[in-house]
């Protein structure tokens, strides 16, 4: 059961650049870890029509600083459904089910620690990483995450629409730890791409991450195929008529499982496939994706395509965490109020950063959290259950 965490004190930091270029506060919560009694329940907080708000309509405009209570408390639900994406991994090795799910998806939730949820589980996912000897890794094809989708009514009315989650786990397997070396950037194939486009200003992310999301294993297809299928499905069976709620994504994982949500959030956004099934053009499902101490993705030009798009990304980051400073160095060719980009590369010339493939732009929002006992700690500073401490802990 999860234990909240008593505060020492809530700070401000200093302006942080947002997705849009703008200056935006993000907050800094110091926990003692001091253990208090109350127990993460199911949430009864009525969002209704405040929805889209808590989403990213207004990019968290006035929610982070401070922290609003009901995004609070909707962040650590999300992060709930991606700690039972661990929780129904097998970590056994030496089982021939290592790398599978645990548990059938009609009772994933449940035996995972969330009885109560009112999502059901419509989909297992799973990703190829590079083969690799028998002996380094058992398998090269593992169990990932899910997709879930909320049924229940009491549930649709207290949300204010209906949900769909996909959750995401964090880097397990060695074959997902040698792809996640791969750390220089990659071109991203697109229909209206320009091969005279120069390399800065095209949409490229960390190569390793996109193989994961897109090479096909031998019994299934690309982790990114599987998304797509399974969003497309579900707008096909809820569709987008008169009378029914509305309709939200939100893609919530950690580590290497954030990182594959923003890829998520920006195929299913850039693929409109949440807009293009037949009339349905007024009423498109807003895609969210939550990272939980996700590392850095892609490059200035992807954060812009996947603005441009509509996607929507909250990043939730722990400032002792090493993961989320990397790979590469920040570089953000936004204007600031000088008329000059803004560059953040740590003394390294940029002649070298922009040559060796080393200047990456962080997207979306950031929400910084901060535990002052573990500074040193870089395991448990990385730690999802630490995450989601840092969070039920901050106060309005």
């Amino acid at each position: 059961m999860p234990v909240c965490f008593t505060p020492i004190k809530i700070e401000h930091t200093q302006n942080l650049p947002t997705a849009h270029g703008s200056r935006g506060n993000c907050i800094v919560v110091r926990s003692s870890l001091e253990p208090c009694l109350p127990t993460l329940k199911p949430s009864t907080l009525q969002i209704g029509k405040k929805w889209p708000e808590l989403q990213g309509a207004r990019n968290w405009d006035g929610l982070l600083s401070p922290l609003d209570g009901t995004l609070r408390g909707e962040l650590v639900r999300y992060g709930e459904f991606v700690r039972a994406a661990y929780a129904s991994f097998d970590f056994n090795g030496g089982a021939p089910s290592y790398g599978s799910c645990r548990f059938p998806s009609c009772s994933l939730l449940r035996r995972a620690g969330l009885p109560e949820t009112g999502y059901k589980v419509t989909r297992l996912l799973h990703v190829a990483s590079t083969p690799t000897p028998g002996w380094l890794s058992p398998c090269s094809s593992s169990y990932i995450g899910y997709v879930a989708v909320c049924d229940d009514e009491d549930e649709i009315e207290r949300l204010g629409r209906r949900d769909v989650v996909i959750a995401f786990r964090g880097m397990v397997t060695r074959s997902e730890w040698l792809d996640g070396f791969k750390s220089n950037l990659t071109r991203l194939p697109a229909a209206d791409a320009d091969e005279n486009e120069e390399e800065n200003e095209a949409p490229m992310v960390v190569s390793g991450f996109w193989s994961l999301f897109t090479a096909p294993g031998e019994a299934h297809c690309s982790l990114q195929q599987q998304v797509l299928d399974e969003v497309q499905r579900i707008i096909r069976e809820y569709g987008g008529k008169d009378g029914t709620p509305p309709r939200s994504i939100t893609i919530a994982g950690h580590s290497l499982g954030a990182a594959l949500a923003v890829l998520s959030a920006y195929e299913i956004t850039t693929a409109a496939v949440a807009t293009q099934q037949g009339g349905d053009e007024a009423a498109p499902m807003m895609v969210t994706a939550v990272s939980f101490g996700g590392p850095r993705v892609g490059n200035a030009a992807f954060r812009r395509r996947l603005e441009e798009s509509g996607g929507k990304v909250l990043r939730v980051v722990n400032s002792d965490d090493i993961v989320t400073k990397v790979p590469g160095f920040l570089v953000d060719d936004d204007d600031n109020q000088g008329g000059e980009p803004v560059k953040r590369m740590d003394g390294v010339p940029r002649w070298l950063v922009s040559k060796m493939g080393w200047g990456y732009s962080d997207v979306g929002r950031e929400l910084r959290v901060s535990c002052q006992d573990l500074a040193s700690n870089l395991v448990a500073s990385h730690d999802l259950d630490l995450y989601l401490k840092l969070l039920a802990a901050c106060t309005d």
